[in-house]
């Protein structure tokens, strides 16, 4: 019979009803599930040492040795649990394997949690007879609690997320679904079983029937704490941003000292570009960049001791940096068609030419900033026919891609970029020397108009950085 999968994985936690799960479904005499085969501490239970003449050392050397001979050797479709604390390369292997069934069982997480507690406090941890029930009150703690709802959510995000990225669907069934002879009926028709079993095995019994409040001596405090929970995730900022990857280009290395220096767009760049030439007394154009990431693995390589690093800018002073040297003004940096795209299209009242002349004041600067802004935001949000360009990219996702090749050593901010910079080159061991000047945005610097309608304008297009990286409200001084 050609079935729609080769083998099958029950990706689970602890407590969900992964066992009660199991013995049912090897009640189907076209299924075999080989319990927890990958688990670090054993093959399939306790008393086994091998699995198919795969021993435990065998199968660590290579977990899909056993999973191919577990396919060699059953009749039907094998399969096994797997848990979080398990061997992550078979995760890794299943999870992009379409021939593999993935069975997702999931379970309330309150009811996970103090049955949990529960089985620890009486060593018991599966039940076959009523009568060597052990019952036990758990006291709840809210962090600890937290702590698990937050890690086993994301572990659940993970997998949805990656079974997306793959182009595949799992089976997801829930812990009162196990208890339904219709759904694990269902469950083994996706597996390709036509027989029907008409009752459970009844080798599992359930360990904790009562009430959750008379299972918890505190039960006001588990409602209060689970009240306070938002499910829904209603505060978080939404992300349209495009994935950015870690840009190694436009890292810069001096040329003698173990520095790498990562960019950020809009932030400190010519200005940090200087301060690394002057370590060895050279220009910034001698410094090397343009790197693959495979020759910059050689720089590390031959520059042990090295340090990496980035310098953050508060959204406002960046925002308004990007503006003037890429829209505004006539630089080597400014980017024509963005220009003009914006004052066609966004209707940004700035000059079509440069030089700006003298009837660009101060009050067109600050409304064009301010229709900046509405631009950036728009991109940012996904509501604009226009990319995301770097340039004004959310600082948290560009080190999100740093980060793909190598987090940097020091993430420095521009108020304190001195102090910053001299502890870096006292960890390599040479004399800081003196930064130079920041560059200022022309023709009128950001205090010269900033106000609170400007701030309101820049933090509601970089939420995420300000939230990120705790930014506060901008001013002259503390930034």
């Amino acid at each position: 019979m050609d079935r729609p999968f080769d083998y099958f994985v029950i990706l689970a936690e602890m407590r969900t009803g992964s066992n009660f799960l199991e013995s049912n479904l090897n009640e189907f005499p076209g299924i075999t599930c080989y319990g927890e085969a990958f688990n670090p501490y054993l093959i399939v239970d306790p008393e086994r040492t091998e699995l198919f003449g795969v021993t435990m050392a065998q199968r660590d050397a290579d977990p899909m040795r056993l999973i191919a001979a577990m396919r060699e050797n059953t009749d039907g479709i094998p399969g096994f649990r797997l848990f979080h604390d398990h061997d992550p390369r078979v995760f890794e292997h299943v999870i992009e394997d379409p021939r593999c069934a993935k069975i997702i069982l999931n379970r309330n997480l309150v009811d996970a949690w103090v049955s949990q507690r529960i089985a620890w406090s009486t060593k018991q941890w599966r039940l076959g007879d009523d009568v060597d029930r052990k019952t036990w009150r758990v006291k709840f703690d809210p962090k600890d609690f937290k702590h698990f709802y937050y890690t086993v959510k994301e572990r659940q995000q993970n997998i949805a997320r990656r079974l997306q990225v793959a182009g595949q669907a799992g089976f997801y069934i829930d812990y009162d679904d196990i208890q339904d002879l219709k759904v694990v009926n269902g469950l083994a028709r996706y597996l390709g079983e036509t027989h029907r079993i008409q009752q459970f095995a009844g080798k599992f019994k359930k360990q904790n029937p009562e009430p959750l409040a008379d299972k918890v001596r505190n039960f006001e405090l588990l409602e209060e704490t689970v009240n306070e929970i938002d499910r829904y995730d209603l505060g978080t900022l939404p992300n349209f941003e495009p994935h950015r990857g870690p840009q190694v280009p436009t890292y810069i290395t001096a040329k003698d000292a173990p520095l790498c220096f990562m960019p950020i767009p809009g932030a400190l760049d010519q200005e940090i570009r200087d301060w690394l030439g002057s370590i060895d007394k050279v220009h910034r154009d001698e410094l090397t960049n343009g790197f693959t990431q495979k020759e910059l693995r050689q720089w590390k390589n031959q520059n042990k001791g090295h340090r990496t690093f980035t310098v953050l800018r508060h959204p406002v002073e960046r925002a308004h940096s990007v503006f003037c040297r890429w829209v505004l003004n006539d630089t080597p940096w400014t980017n024509w068609e963005l220009r003009h795209g914006l004052i066609e299209k966004y209707d940004l009242d700035i000059p079509w030419d440069t030089p700006i002349g003298p009837d660009y004041d101060r009050v067109r600067h600050r409304a064009a900033f301010l229709k900046f802004m509405q631009f950036v935001a728009a991109t940012l949000g996904g509501s604009s026919p226009h990319p995301v360009d770097p340039l004004w990219a959310t600082q948290d996702v560009i080190l999100r891609g740093f980060s793909e090749f190598v987090a940097p050593d020091h993430v420095l901010r521009e108020r304190q970029v001195h102090e910053g910079l001299a502890a870096l080159c006292m960890e390599v061991g040479i004399d800081p020397p003196p930064l130079g000047e920041t560059i200022p945005s022309e023709p009128f610097p950001i205090g010269t108009f900033y106000d609170d309608e400007v701030e309101k304008a820049v933090r509601n297009a970089y939420a995420r950085d300000y939230m990120a990286f705790g930014f506060r409200k901008w001013d002259r001084e503390g930034g």
